[in-house]
């Protein structure tokens, strides 16, 4: 590739190879930003030559400052210009929004798709994209499962891939998930709050379908009247065992409450405890074996 050259180019002149849509207030910011300091960093374009030998250029990277210089009433724009191939170019777009990690999870993981759609293998993805093999190989199978939902969880770095792979592959039985995720819990993968987002995450995806899009498809559009009763008996059963599970816990802790008032009142095993170190306890509980402060 030759060396990029610096230009001054009309924005008209710019066709977008792969657009998305931008947040509000992000894109708001740069427009602000530019209004203000002016560009800092150039936009990348890759020339095209037309049929009537005309010379257009392809925008590599740099959408949001384009739209916004557009936005101003800008007729120029600072471009680097740079010679690749319109697959390299798709590449070089993917790989910018990968490191600024200001995408959209999906649009990130729908670049990958079109990537191996123009024939490109997972591990020759991983060498352009700098990401691991494994992991392009482990997004791609959840891509051509259409599991949306958990795409975006790994991306926002929710769940684990090998988690996420470990729930698809459980197919559509409720059990059969659940040993997923008990198993990914035992193993180590999952700890914490990713194993509170992972069962959310399984809650959603059996009520809500594997899709994460906004707008559902015009196949889900008319929900049933049985549908909505479903969803709403499901939603009951999912507060009802909530609900069964605070009472229990609040037991467990007037338990450990009670239990802890009497081993404080034994003098022989609070000197014990001062002896380790160990005479103070968590304010939490600290306020409810002594009401009134004392200790």
């Amino acid at each position: 590739m030759k060396t990029p050259e610096l230009r001054m180019i009309p924005v008209s002149e710019i066709e977008v190879l792969n657009p998305r849509d931008r947040n509000v207030a992000i894109f708001n910011e740069i427009v602000g930003n530019i209004r203000k300091i002016g560009l800092k960093k150039p936009i990348v374009v890759t020339p095209r030559r037309q049929s009537d030998n005309s010379e257009r250029y392809l925008l590599v990277c740099g959408e949001g400052r384009l739209k916004a210089f557009c936005s101003l009433g800008e007729v120029l724009i600072p471009a680097l210009v740079v010679d690749v191939s319109d697959e390299d170019a798709l590449i070089m777009s993917l790989a910018e929004n990968i490191a600024r990690h200001q995408s959209r999870p999906l649009e990130l993981l729908n670049g990958i798709k079109q990537l191996q759609a123009k024939g490109y293998s997972g591990k020759q993805i991983a060498e352009k994209t700098g990401l691991t093999y494994d992991y392009i190989r482990g997004i791609l199978s959840l891509l051509a499962r259409g599991e949306e939902r958990l795409l975006v969880a790994v991306e926002q770095g929710r769940v684990p891939l090998n988690t996420a792979l470990d729930i698809m592959g459980a197919g559509e039985s409720d059990d059969a998930v659940q040993e997923a995720l008990q198993n990914a819990y035992e193993t180590g993968k999952l700890r914490g709050r990713q194993l509170v987002n992972a069962r959310r995450l399984i809650e959603r995806r059996k009520q809500l379908g594997r899709s994460a899009t906004r707008y559902q498809s015009k196949e889900t559009k008319n929900i049933s009247t049985s549908s909505l009763v479903r969803i709403y008996r499901n939603e009951v059963e999912r507060q009802k065992a909530l609900v069964r599970k605070a009472e229990f816990t609040q037991q467990r802790l007037l338990f450990l409450v009670g239990a802890l008032r009497e081993l404080f009142s034994d003098e022989n095993f609070v000197n014990l405890l001062r002896a380790e170190g160990l005479a103070t306890l968590p304010k939490y509980l600290a306020e409810r074996v002594w009401p009134s402060g004392g200790v």
